[in-house]
Parts: C-alpha cells; sequence; structure tokens
C-alpha cells in the first residue's frame, strides 16, 4: 500500500531526517546521510555556512538536488534572532522551509514556547513551511498547529541527551489531536528509540548527535535507517494486546 509523507504538497522519501552537526568533517557527514538513505538534511544557518557559495560550504557536500535542505533556527535565543535566520536562508534560495528552534534555556536547551508560538504565527504568515521544535506538551503543539505550522516536531529527551523518548504517552496524545504530521526530534540515542518513536505513529523521526556522535556514524546511519521503516511497519501491522499471563502459540481446543 502507498505510505507517502507528504506535508504542504511536498513528498518525502524516507520517514528519517538527520541533522548535519557535529561530525568530524563535510565528508564524514555527507557519508552518514548517504547511508542514512534520508532525503530530508537540517542545516543550522547560525553556525554552518550555507548561504556564501564562494568559500567552503556544506552544500558542496550535499547536493540540494538531491537532498531537501531544511534550515534551522539552532542557537537563537530570542524571536528576532530566529526570525532573521530563517529569513537570512529563505533570501538565499535554500528553501521555503524552516525547522524554527526558539532556546528557552542553555543548559537544557528547552524551547522557550512563547517565544516559538509567535515566530510561528508570524513565519506562517510570511509564507514559509514552518516545522516548530517544541516541548512533548499536546496544549502547546495544538496552539503551534493553529498558528500555521505545518508540522510539530516535539522532543523525545533534552537535545543530545540520548536518553530516548521519556514520555510516551504525551507523544501518544500528541498524535491523537494532531491534524498535522508529528515528527519526533532530539533525544534519541540509539536504533531501539527511533523504532519506538515510529512505532508509536509518529510521522518521522529526526536525528543529529545519535549519529554523529556514534563511535561509527555511518554504520549508526544505516542502523537508524532500518529502525524507523520497522518502526513504520510494525505501527501499521498493528502489535497483538498486552496480557497479564500466557496465550499457546498453537492452541489445543478441538485437538483430540
Amino acid at each position: 500500500m502507498e505510505d507517502k509523507l507528504i506535508i504542504r504538497g511536498i513528498e518525502f522519501n524516507s520517514r528519517l531526517w538527520i541533522g548535519t552537526g557535529k561530525y568530524r568533517d563535510f565528508e564524514e557527514t555527507a557519508k552518514a546521510v548517504e547511508a542514512s538513505g534520508a532525503d530530508v538534511v537540517t542545516v543550522a544557518v547560525r553556525r554552518v555556512n550555507i548561504t556564501d557559495r564562494r568559500s567552503e560550504n556544506l552544500l558542496d557536500y550535499i547536493d540540494p538536488k538531491k537532498y531537501k535542505i531544511l534550515p534551522n533556527t539552532a542557537g537563537c535565543y530570542t524571536v528576532e534572532d530566529a526570525l532573521r535566520y530563517a529569513r537570512l536562508a529563505r533570501e538565499a534560495d535554500v528553501s521555503e522551509m524552516v525547522k524554527l528552534e526558539v532556546i528557552g534555556d542553555e543548559r537544557t536547551l528547552f524551547p522557550d514556547v512563547t517565544g516559538l508560538l509567535k515566530a510561528t504565527e508570524i513565519l506562517a504568515k510570511e509564507g514559509f513551511i514552518v516545522f516548530p521544535y517544541t516541548n512533548d506538551d499536546p496544549v502547546m503543539a495544538k496552539r503551534l498547529e493553529d498558528a500555521g505550522a505545518a508540522a510539530v516536531m516535539p522532543l523525545g529527551a533534552p537535545i543530545g541527551s540520548g536518553l530516548g523518548i521519556r514520555n510516551p504517552f504525551n507523544i501518544k496524545i500528541i498524535l491523537e489531536s494532531a491534524k498535522v504530521p508529528v515528527i519526533v526530534d532530539a533525544g534519541v540515542g540509539t536504533a531501539s528509540d527511533a523504532n519506538i518513536a515510529m512505532e508509536l505513529g509518529c510521522d518521522a523521526v529526526l536525528i543529529n548527535t545519535a549519529i554523529a556522535g556514534a563511535k561509527d556514524p555511518i554504520t549508526m546511519a544505516e542502523a537508524m535507517k532500518h529502525a524507523v521503516i520497522a518502526g513504520r511497519l510494525a505501527c501499521r501491522a498493528g502489535r497483538i494486546p498486552r496480557k497479564l499471563y500466557a496465550t499457546a502459540s498453537s492452541p489445543i481446543e478441538g485437538m483430540l
């Protein structure tokens, strides 16, 4: 059966999206992206050169004709900064899409959800396709959707923590109420975490540190690819109910 992820008319070939920070160099980044099978690559506009093609540029290694480049506003602590870098990426013809981050706390890197909501409203009105990074709060997720977000991106755990999905119940509530795609962003540590996110019913997973920080990033990227595919298939197949007691695999009813 067809199971395409389509957001605002854009068709995505993979439900694994990956970031480009923390790799040893651009070459390793490119190899990990290739191994992951992802077609969405996020890039921090504030930290990585993607707007000046006269100097070494990530886009010399990640072909914009092959991959969908998703600029992000990582490192922005104010609405004004987030708006500035989103607009800069669009003016440079990188993308109409933006992964929107407005960070509220330097130690935890939790979002400033008040600022995030404001920035989402502004950018959506300006025609951006906005993917806001938010807490795993069902109320805020709904407000972001109402503000014009093309999808909501709740964290599984703090950025770079590798703790996995800490509150699957909140994610499940977000999934039940959202009318836009839900993409888990932040906190994934290994392939089983990505698998859990997809089994819960999430539409995609965005991963950076778990791949870039692995002992072998290329192999981990491939592992994440298979985990996301398996999790999506399992979600669509429907798991068996959990039971307290055993149920025989070969029933004896009717046997002589």
